[in-house]
């Protein structure tokens, strides 16, 4: 990073150290105004779809632990009144045995429910993981400009497991709950119409308290999702800027904004978990109030000798267990919402399509040559400000290109159009006579290496990232692409040569170093079409002079593309485009360009200045 990107770094560093003077709002992280969408259930709900024969026996168990639990209390009230009220002791025995029968079918059912239910509970979140992480990799590059990456992750993980304990238990504890409402109210009423409809009277005070919850609820975890997302950006760019914020010491400005990230954070989970917890508390308060009217008006009907002890005990004991699943329903109203906030910005990725999208009559591009024309090409980042404008150019097969220009000129939109991680507003991008819309993008890509300036290093061996560029290559090619750009040398000094693991971004080597091993890359995947953008910029002199001769090899019969800055390293390419404010302003080689003395012999004498200056 130059001293003028890492100022303007601290300078948008500082300005983001006081959120009270600033707010950022991503575009994925507004709280969404939308009424509770069913169609968000139905959606989740296909996840279900291919495990339905699997869910056949868990039904059937579920219903029969809700029968045998619903049979207890009548079986308590029925002791009471044949066999305690009038003393039966054979009777009683009976009575107990069978209930003790119903606890064990009751504990074996539920052992089997909850271990099938986690299974496929947890199969489910695999499907829509796999799918989301899926779709994500197929959208296009103006999708992630829009996105911090934290802000993509959070959805991966956070939002994905949140949706776990609705997928594992919430379903299934639905049906039970349903099942055991049902089942009461049939009872209670047909134990005593009466006091069963005096009982129900507290059932429209529990509807009005829970609808009147509904929307706040769902809002504050809405609010939680997108504090939580903003987080996990803020991390992810704080790690990744970690160098930069320690050689600026800035460590202290970053924590301040850091903790009042966390402050807003941890409020805003209070103020909704807070939210959610009230609702258990008012459903047992209504609760209460049903037993209040149990107690005062089942007295007078035993007075009246119209009820029974036993079946008033039996009436108490199945209050109990009816506001017991209208407080899970409250419950897992509350964790819908949450699923429903976490499966909104899930599918809004889902739903998401990508701008650079292959047309239904896109067929396989056939190996190429490497004739690469450029027609009349229009392009734009964001709308009214072009980054090129009317590029013509016209590239032959086997030829290097050197694409010249000041920082912003155009150079790596061009390599941009040219892989199709962008579409052109106007014009077409040929290949071989093919027009690059117009076939696959996986062919495409396939055949055309990138080597970059920021050279990425994944996780793994040295090997395996150096095969990443052909997943089939044996141990012999690997290497031998490797000595072909001089990486062998220093990979065989590494503790474990080839098999050497390196941390995540390659920390344990040296820019250089990473930079070699991209060219082995490169080289292994054998691409028609080659491209360096600013290849040897991190590499000491040495070893360019060492690379420059094995990229006569490389370079040798594809057509290639070369960025760079340092002008030197570029004198022998076939063709320089010199560009200026998305124009090609100049054409030719070396000797041609230098004789015009027009922008690309200024930048030449300016580089040398430069050197001159630097060296005394």
């Amino acid at each position: 990073m130059s001293t003028k990107q890492a100022a303007s770094h601290k300078d948008n560093s500082l300005n983001q150290q006081q959120p009270s003077q600033q707010r950022f709002v991503y575009q994925d992280d507004e709280i969404m105004e939308k009424p509770f969408d069913w169609g968000q259930v139905k959606r989740l709900g296909k996840y279900l779809t291919p495990y339905r024969k699997q869910m056949i026996p868990i039904i059937f168990v579920t219903i029969l632990v809700t029968l045998t639990k619903l049979a207890i209390p009548l079986m308590i009230a029925y002791a009471i009144d044949h066999a305690l009220t009038k003393p039966n002791p054979q009777l009683l025995i009976t009575i107990v045995l069978v209930m003790v029968v119903l606890y064990i079918i009751q504990w074996l059912a539920s052992s089997y429910r909850i271990r099938h239910t986690s299974i496929i509970g947890q199969k489910m979140i695999y499907d829509l993981r796999k799918d989301l992480f899926g779709h994500i990799q197929s959208l296009s590059f103006r999708f992630f400009d829009k996105r911090p990456a934290g802000s993509v992750l959070v959805r991966i993980t956070n939002d994905i497991n949140s949706l776990q304990d609705l997928f594992t238990n919430g379903v299934v504890n639905l049906l039970i709950d349903c099942i055991q409402l049902i089942g009461i109210v049939i009872i209670l009423l047909a134990l005593n119409v009466k006091l069963g409809l005096a009982i129900m009277i507290t059932v429209p005070i529990m509807f009005v308290i829970s609808t009147s919850l509904r929307k706040r609820i769902r809002r504050a975890w809405q609010d939680v999702r997108m504090k939580q997302s903003r987080i996990n950006s803020h991390l992810n760019e704080s790690i990744q800027g970690m160098k930069v914020t320690q050689s600026f010491a800035q460590e202290r400005e970053n924590m301040k904004y850091f903790n009042d990230m966390n402050d807003v954070n941890k409020k805003s989970w209070d103020r909704a978990s807070r939210l959610n917890q009230s609702f258990g508390p008012l459903i047992e308060v209504t609760g209460a109030i049903g037993y209040c009217i149990l107690f005062w008006y089942g007295t007078t009907l035993i007075s009246n000798n119209q009820l029974s002890v036993g079946v008033l005990v039996g009436f108490a004991t199945y209050i109990g267990f009816f506001w017991e699943p209208i407080t899970r329903l409250g419950q897992m109203y509350s964790q819908l919402l949450i699923a429903m906030a976490s499966s909104e910005r899930i599918f809004e990725f889902i739903d998401e399509q990508p701008t650079v999208a292959e047309s239904k009559q896109a067929k396989k591009l056939a190996p190429i040559k490497g004739d690469i024309r450029l027609e009349r090409i229009v392009f734009e980042y964001e709308k009214g400000r072009p980054a090129l404008n009317d590029i013509d150019l016209k590239v032959q097969q086997g030829q290097s290109i050197a694409l010249v220009g000041h920082t912003g000129s155009g150079k790596s939109t061009i390599i941009n159009l040219l892989c199709r991680f962008y579409d052109p507003v106007q014009g077409r991008v040929i290949i071989d006579g093919q027009d690059i819309r117009e076939v696959t993008i996986q062919s495409l890509r396939s055949q055309i290496g990138i080597v970059l300036q920021d050279t990425f290093i994944f996780s793994g061996t040295i090997r395996e990232n150096i095969r990443f560029g052909k997943l089939d290559a044996t141990d012999e090619e690997v290497e031998r692409a490797a000595k072909a750009v001089h990486a062998h040398d220093f990979i065989i000094n590494l503790p474990n040569g080839y098999d050497t693991e390196v941390e995540e971004r390659g920390n344990i080597l040296s820019m250089g170093q990473r930079q070699l091993l991209s060219f082995a890359r490169a080289l292994l995947a054998d691409p028609r079409i080659l491209i360096l953008d600013e290849a040897t910029a991190s590499i000491d002199t040495e070893t360019e002079l060492k690379i420059q001769d094995a990229m006569k090899t490389l370079l040798a019969g594809r057509t290639s593309f070369i960025i760079a800055h340092r002008l030197s390293t570029i004198r022998h390419a076939d063709n320089i485009v010199v560009l200026d404010h998305g124009r090609i302003m100049e054409t030719g080689n070396h000797d041609q360009l230098m004789k015009k003395q027009g922008i690309y012999y200024g930048l030449i004498q300016a580089q040398y200045k430069f050197l001159a200056e630097e060296t005394g």
